[in-house]
């Protein structure tokens, strides 16, 4: 019996619930010391597939990278544009949920849910994250790009565990 994926969320927050400021600047996490890699590594070994809106795709794409960062992962970018697939990426401008079960039911691993702020908020509106990881950053924003938006939802979690990494503190959660 095979195991069902799951859509799992793994990001990082500051402390007042942000995962950005709002010039989509990342600078103050990198300013909080970590311990290793505060866990992705473990986390990566998990997932064969990285969803992402398009926002976020053109800010990894933006980044000073020599190789795309998930060439050995299926990646889907969600837009609202017509955009011609990649070498290294899938271009989705379809149903959320109906894409999001299609891939919950083949054989895999699990289910990478990047970012960025506004494709999370359509996951979670149609509870479509099994898992949520959650790593905050002692760092308070004040303003910024929200982890969550204000919306008309509700999600009733249950802890699954915490772990810290240095100054980082990782929340598992599973709906």
């Amino acid at each position: 019996m095979s195991k069902k994926r799951k859509v799992v969320l793994f990001i990082a927050s500051s402390l007042d619930g942000y995962i950005a400021t709002k010039d989509e600047s990342l600078e103050w996490l990198f300013k909080v010391e970590g311990e290793g890699d505060n866990g992705f590594a473990e986390f990566y070994e998990t997932i064969d597939t990285v969803l992402m809106g398009k926002r976020t795709y053109d800010w990894v794409m933006n980044q000073e990278i020599t190789e795309f960062p998930y060439k050995n992962k299926d990646c889907y970018v969600f837009t609202r544009s017509s955009v011609e697939d990649t070498e290294n990426v899938r271009f989705i401008n379809e149903d959320v949920t109906d894409f999001v079960q299609t891939l919950k039911a083949e054989e895999g691993k699990n289910i990478w849910i990047v970012g960025g702020g506004e494709l999370l908020h359509a996951f979670v509106q149609r509870k479509l994250v099994d898992e949520f990881i959650i790593t905050v950053a002692p760092t308070i924003i004040g303003k910024g790009i929200p982890l969550f938006r204000e919306g008309d939802y509700q999600l009733d979690l249950t802890l699954k565990g915490v772990r810290n990494f240095n100054q980082f503190v990782e929340l598992h959660y599973k709906q």
